[in-house]
């Protein structure tokens, strides 16, 4: 059974601060964390990780929480063997998953996780949680040792997933063409998780949260709409 998980899509909404819209999703996943530490892997290495964790830390100090850097320890497998709570945040997926693999870091977060060990993520920190990044809208940059990922979730993830639009003129591929060429190849369900929504799991139930749907998808099959606090589950077995 997976542990406490929240997977958003992204951390701002047009409109909003940084995690102003789901902020009372995120002090409900980590309510009684004292040891917590944010990922900023997914950016570019040096003063940004000092800035991206600086957003991050601001915003969790309004809820109530405090947030440490990773980024800063020696040797952040140890850091995290006592860890409560753990937030990778968004940006390169590609760049995300070799700096995991590089700090030896995918077996300690499995393995944390199983413990209890609270996780959210952000974009490219949620595709993170999935079986494998193969369905993530970025550039591979860089090249990662494997495309698997944490596997926390039976499924993959789409963040920032986009319906196409009808009164547009642009004529190239859109997400759901895309999940349909990987379903040609791999066979997991893949979610479209639109901006302002978020999965929640706890006790082995995957719970849709926000205002809009999510897009299902599913090998062989047609693509559904999943209602904002409808259950994955069913559509898993």
């Amino acid at each position: 059974m997976p542990g406490r998980i929240a997977l958003f899509s992204t951390s701002s909404i047009h409109g909003s601060g940084y995690l102003e819209y789901c902020g009372e999703a995120v002090q409900r996943l980590f309510e009684g964390c004292r040891n917590l530490w944010f990922v900023p892997y997914a950016r570019p290495s040096g003063i940004s990780h000092e800035a991206y964790h600086e957003v991050a830390a601001k915003r969790f100090t309004e809820l109530g929480l405090q947030l440490q850097p990773l980024h800063l320890e020696s040797d952040p497998a140890l850091v995290l063997k006592d860890a409560d709570g753990i937030f990778i945040g968004g940006g390169n997926t590609f760049v995300l998953l070799s700096e995991l693999y590089r700090h030896g870091l995918l077996h300690v977060i499995r393995q944390r996780v199983a413990d209890d060990m609270r996780y959210m993520g952000s974009s490219a920190g949620s595709n993170m949680a999935g079986l494998s990044i193969g369905t993530t809208n970025d550039m591979p940059i860089v090249h990662p040792p494997s495309f698997e990922a944490l596997g926390l979730v039976p499924f993959n993830l789409n963040p920032h997933h986009l319906d196409p639009d009808p009164a547009s003129t642009h004529k190239g591929e859109t997400r759901e063409t895309r999940i349909r060429e990987f379903h040609v190849f791999n066979h997991q369900p893949v979610i479209g998780l639109r901006e302002g929504s978020w999965l929640e799991v706890a006790d082995g139930q995957y719970r849709l949260e926000g205002d809009l749907h999510a897009r299902v998808f599913r090998a062989g099959k047609d693509p559904i709409e999943l209602p904002p606090q409808s259950f994955l589950n069913p559509l898993l077995t």
